[in-house]
């Protein structure tokens, strides 16, 4: 992969320092530190080395993004939209298309993906969006919203309707018909750089379209999304990660009534819960990314709880961070303060819980010829 993972995990921790409450409370990401980790293949290091990536598992990569995830949740919300434009180019693209838009996407260039609409969020089905061809161009008309990473975008990979089917299509951010508005203060992953699109008859080359053809929609969102997702509950584990160090640091140190807060059986189980929360969560993402490494069957419903489970125990461990810190972990950009916002935004982004459990209980349906069909989750 061109350095060694451990080299990767003290450089990003170096880039990072304390700065990550700081980009919290103005919204903003530094965008040299966006073009460094972009030139440097860091945004998506699960893209072949042919293409300048690093080519690393998806178990490997889970480790490098829970890093990510302890040291600041909005800069791992851009590396995880890096990562979901490079695997639809990968899966979608064709070999032209992969050799051109893998190498800008490890070469320093941002992007973003485009799926929710304001009626289309959960049931992607109703997705409005047209591509359609005219001549040697096509024309993009819609609106997306709740786009991570489209304000510091290059390139928008956004999906609609192509065809009788949908498909995935290369949207300049600076292309004329295009504009993207920031969302102002989100309550997690503030400086992520979530913004609302608005496509007006956005003319584009038909190479533009990746694959050059339509899809069913179904297949084209869940092949997107498992990455999205994968990437999420691993970012969940480097939340649980970060809580657990603050809360067990702060425990140790603080006295109250003449010991410290640790010795305290109801803060120890705090503690305790924090700790069985971010083994819990390591493990179902262990398995999930096993299960791509080997081209398991079992890589989607994997996946989902993987999703899942890590974000439900994200959401949990730092409302329990918070609660062991007390006033010390309620200042604005304070790291479990990040969190407890960060982690409820993982519990609704790439599927919300409530549609993972109806995944899920499909899955397990299934197995009896039960299952009703569950509509794919945005």
């Amino acid at each position: 992969m061109g350095e060694d993972l451990a080299e990767a995990v003290a450089s990003a921790t170096a880039l990072v320092g304390d700065r990550a409450g700081e980009w919290d409370r103005s919204g903003l990401l530094p965008p040299g530190l966006l073009r460094e980790l972009g030139t440097q293949g860091r945004l998506c290091a699960e893209v072949p080395v042919q293409y300048g990536g690093w080519g690393l598992s998806s178990l490997a990569g889970g480790e490098y993004t829970a890093h990510i995830g302890s040291l600041c949740s909005s800069l791992r919300s851009v590396m995880t939209s890096q990562g979901m434009a490079a695997w639809t180019v990968q899966r979608f693209g064709t070999a032209q298309q992969q050799a051109d838009i893998l190498g800008r996407l490890t070469g320093g260039a941002l992007a973003a993906v485009a799926f929710s609409e304001p009626q289309a969020g959960s049931d992607l089905s109703a997705l409005g969006t047209t591509i359609r061809q005219e001549g040697g161009s096509v024309l993009v008309d819609g609106r997306k919203k709740w786009v991570t990473a489209a304000h510091y975008a290059d390139l928008l990979v956004v999906f609609g309707r192509y065809q009788d089917g949908a498909a995935a299509v290369l949207v300049p951010a600076d292309a004329p018909g295009v504009r993207v508005e920031r969302i102002a203060d989100p309550l997690g992953c503030r400086a992520a750089g979530h913004a609302n699109l608005w496509l007006d008859s956005v003319r584009l080359p038909v190479g533009s379209v990746l694959g050059g053809y339509g899809l069913p929609l179904p297949l084209l969102v869940t092949t997107a999304l498992a990455y999205g997702r994968m990437s999420v509950a691993w970012g969940c584990v480097g939340i649980l990660r970060a809580c657990l160090a603050a809360a067990t640091a702060h425990a140790a140190a603080r006295e109250q009534f003449g010991r410290p807060l640790a010795e305290h059986q109801l803060v120890a189980r705090h503690l305790a819960e924090l700790y069985a929360g971010e083994q819990i969560a390591t493990r179902v993402c262990e398995h999930a990314s096993r299960c791509w490494d080997a081209g398991s069957p079992e890589q989607v419903v994997a996946t989902v709880l993987a999703k899942h489970v890590s974000a439900g125990r994200a959401a949990a461990g730092a409302a329990s961070a918070v609660q062991v810190l007390a006033s010390a972990g309620a200042t604005d950009g304070q790291s479990v303060a990040r969190a407890y916002r960060d982690a409820k935004l993982m519990e609704i982004i790439e599927g919300s819980s409530e549609m993972c459990q109806l995944m899920l209980a499909q899955h397990v349906l299934a197995a009896d010829g039960l299952a009703p069909r569950v509509r794919e989750a945005g």
